[in-house]
């Protein structure tokens, strides 16, 4: 091979397909056209602006998240799973939201399942192509998605083929789907079942979806699921009633929940949960009822462990 030439050969192998995503996310923010001249206060302002916007974006698709949590919610009921499906740091903040909800809210682990193009050693590092890799999605969603289940496609721009591919096999298999996305334009909201496209704009850093459009997707998760957990009563008033308590701030919490929820003393509390074996749900009815620890695992047992529903069984 002659020095700095590229044979034919070797050309075809380092050749990589280039797509021009047109996205509101691509375009340039004229805002911030002079950032790399701004003093390190001015750049944290224009970002801050920026940042103001992503809250009213949301507001906007509050029906659509509605739509979405309902999905969920009957998929969950009926004994199916929840699925996303992303790239990137869309991938990343659905692992993230997935994560979360069996310490927070106890639910089973199964409920909730990411997909996250490249697989796990994307959390911490870019996987060459895992994105434009259309058939892998489809591929896994057709090995892991089931008929009732709910699919939620993340991608910032709308369009990534991974996640294009794990829906379009999800529809094949009967599941419901969603596509989440800080495009409003996406050519794909006419092919799921519910479209959630935040409008964010242009970011600060032209085409960083790492930061208003992921703020965006982390509010619309963040509220998503824990709309679903609220539905399906592993919330009490405002109150985290299925928590699992893996340390001593956890425990703490606990004893702090029944005393906000009962009126009751410390001590009183303690007792309770200590009889429960340290499920939170049943020292609550209990307290809250007056029933023997006994009654109230019962009755929870009895209202499909729905608080309120295990409470209205005891009144009566």
């Amino acid at each position: 091979m002659t020095a700095g030439r590229v044979e034919p050969d070797e050309a075809a192998t380092v050749a990589r397909p280039v797509v021009r995503v047109g996205a509101p996310t691509e375009r340039r923010n004229p805002d911030s056209a002079d950032l790399d001249m701004m003093s390190t206060r001015d750049v944290l302002t224009i970002i801050n602006d920026a940042d103001r916007r992503v809250p009213a974006a949301v507001a906007a698709v509050l029906d659509e998240i509605a739509a979405s949590v309902d999905l969920a919610v009957a998929a969950l009921r009926s004994g199916h799973r929840v699925h996303y499906f992303g790239a990137g740091t869309s991938g990343r903040l659905g692992v993230l939201d997935a994560a979360e909800l069996a310490p927070t809210f106890n639910s089973p682990r199964d409920w909730f399942c990411a997909h996250l193009a490249g697989g796990p050693e994307a959390m911490w590092r870019a996987v060459e192509d895992a994105e434009d890799d259309e058939r892998g999605g489809a591929a896994e969603a057709a090995e892991c998605v089931r008929p009732g289940d709910l699919v939620v496609g993340l991608a910032a721009s709308g369009r990534t083929p991974y996640v294009l591919g794990a829906l379009a096999a999800a529809r094949t298999q009967g599941a419901a789907t969603v596509l989440l996305c800080a495009n409003p334009e996406a050519e794909a909201a006419s092919s799921v079942d519910v479209f959630i496209g935040v409008d964010t704009g242009p970011e600060v850093v032209t085409g960083s979806t790492r930061m208003k459009a992921g703020t965006a997707q982390k509010l619309v998760l963040n509220s998503f699921s824990t709309a679903v957990m609220v539905r399906l009563g592993r919330v009490y008033s405002n109150l985290m009633i299925d928590m699992v308590a893996t340390n001593a701030k956890l425990r703490g919490r606990m004893i702090s929940i029944l005393m906000e929820a009962t009126n009751c003393s410390e001590e009183i509390c303690r007792r309770a949960l200590h009889e429960a074996a340290g499920d939170l749900k049943t020292a609550l009815v209990s307290l809250v009822s007056g029933a023997e620890i006994s009654a109230a695992r019962a009755a929870l047992a009895r209202s499909a462990h729905q608080v309120r529903g295990a409470l209205a069984l005891l009144a009566s």
